[in-house]
């Protein structure tokens, strides 16, 4: 069985979720990478890579599906994150090869036998692939991220693909902090924070946390798109999930679901996010969160 992984790569550097793919798909046999030319010889140190293919990949998700096809005869398995990307290319791509996807994978219990999350996380599928070739998107979160040193093999290949559509403009947040979706400790506000989502933004600082919103927040305007935690944003798998006026819908908690611990401060006792915190705390989040910051800076702590 032989293995291409599409990587995860931004502004010609590879994203945390990479390192976790890799090692998921490489429980399926020898994994080649097919990154972007710029990412390559960052791509080749990566552990757990038997082989680099190098390309100046095509921005639109038509095209690198197309380009996935040509690729694909070789493999058995080809796999992609289940982020934003992925979601766009993966179905693209098994509407090529006219095959069934397996998507949001988050345990790999055999070449043809996986595990994913259904009914908002509140459920475990095992899904039986009898495919000759199978399409994949693994779920970053679920899996720890590749270790060691590699020195893969680099081919450059130019398949030419055509799209029918076109990139106009980008539009990104800028950001120091760690990447949402990977990150060891995220900060996440609710809506009660309104307008004053910076006290997020201040106790993730000290705890060199990513930050993250709830769908509420989003929607009214208060935090931007991409930093929404849950079912119909990010999926999250921290070491620790710090919630903030967070009362805990049902399509937040499915993408928290992998936090090893969860903190969250709510007025509400009852809040469903409460009741299945490690720790929580009854109080007012505008007095309790910058009690904490200042019990921080007492302390010295600072990521």
């Amino acid at each position: 069985m032989a293995v291409l992984v599409l990587a995860d790569a931004d502004l010609g550097r590879l994203t945390p979720a990479t390192a976790r793919i890799v090692a998921g798909a490489a429980e399926l046999g020898p994994v080649d990478l097919l990154v972007d030319a710029a990412a390559a010889e960052e791509a080749r140190s990566l552990a757990g890579v038997h082989r680099v293919l190098a390309a100046a990949l095509p921005a639109t998700a038509d095209a690198l599906a197309q380009l996935l096809a040509v690729l694909a005869e070789p493999y058995t398995h080809i796999v992609a994150a289940a982020n934003a990307s992925g979601r766009d290319v993966i179905p693209r791509l098994a509407a090529l090869l006219d095959i069934q996807p397996v998507t949001d994978i988050t345990a790999i219990l055999g070449p043809t036998r996986f595990e994913r999350p259904i009914y908002a996380g509140n459920a475990t599928e095992t899904v039986s692939d009898g495919q000759a070739k199978h399409v994949l998107s693994l779920r970053a979160s679920a899996f720890a991220a590749t270790v060691g040193e590699n020195s893969a093999v680099v081919s450059n290949i130019s398949p030419e693909v055509a799209s029918a559509t076109e990139v106009i403009a980008e539009v990104r947040t800028q950001s120091e902090r760690p990447e949402l979706s990977t990150a060891q400790i995220v900060v996440s506000g609710g809506i009660p924070l309104g307008d004053r989502f910076a006290l997020v933004e201040d106790l993730a600082g000290k705890l060199g946390a990513a930050v993250g919103a709830t769908r509420a927040l989003v929607d009214a305007g208060h935090a931007p798109n991409d930093l929404q935690v849950g079912q119909t944003g990010k999926i999250v798998a921290p070491d620790l999930y710090v919630g903030l006026g967070i009362s805990g819908a049902l399509q937040h908690l499915a993408g928290i679901q992998g936090a090893k611990a969860i903190f969250a401060i709510n007025t509400d006792a009852e809040a469903p996010l409460m009741k299945i915190a490690d720790v929580a705390l009854v109080a007012d989040l505008f007095e309790a969160v910058p009690a904490v910051i200042a019990e921080l800076d007492r302390l010295g702590i600072k990521r």
